[in-house]
């Protein structure tokens, strides 16, 4: 199952709607403190919706402890300082998609650690910073589940 890692997440909307998306992905979500708020904030509970409690979502403490819980054998950073775009990637089921806070991506200290072993960019126009947290999100996990077939996942409705 893929896994999608907010580092020190600052936004309530963006989490509840990743939440939302990972309900609907089966992918599981990670939240690495501190957080920049609380999982009961009104603005997290509307953007999640109902899907909230759809989602698999596990918290720790920091970087460290979730590594050494989850044991990855890969983590794909997210990052604007990626050089190569999020298509070039070779996604693999287990992966685990790791993004930062939204004020100013992930730090230098994470994107130098060992386990972070492929970094990746979603491509936009040169004068621009980021995307949406969520957005962005949304756009790797996709492309990662376009890649592996769609697994678990229907086209059809009910």
């Amino acid at each position: 199952m893929l896994q999608i890692v907010l580092f020190r997440p600052e936004i309530p909307p963006n989490t509840g709607n990743i939440m939302r998306l990972c309900a609907n992905t089966a992918t599981q979500l990670h939240l690495i403190h501190p957080l920049g708020f609380s999982l009961e904030d009104p603005l997290l509970r509307r953007a999640g919706l109902d899907y909230r409690e759809w989602a698999d979502v596990k918290e720790h403490p920091s970087l460290d402890d979730f590594l050494i819980d989850a044991k990855p054998d890969r983590v794909i950073a997210l990052t604007r300082n990626g050089t190569k775009a999020h298509t070039e990637l070779v996604f693999r089921p287990d992966d685990v998609l790791l993004f930062g806070p939204e004020s100013d991506g992930l730090p230098r200290d994470v994107l130098a650690r060992p386990e972070v072993g492929d970094y990746a960019r979603i491509p936009m126009v040169a004068r621009s910073r980021s995307l949406n947290l969520s957005n962005a999100v949304a756009i790797a996990v996709y492309e990662a589940l376009r890649q592996l077939g769609f697994p678990g996942l229907t086209a059809k409705s009910k």
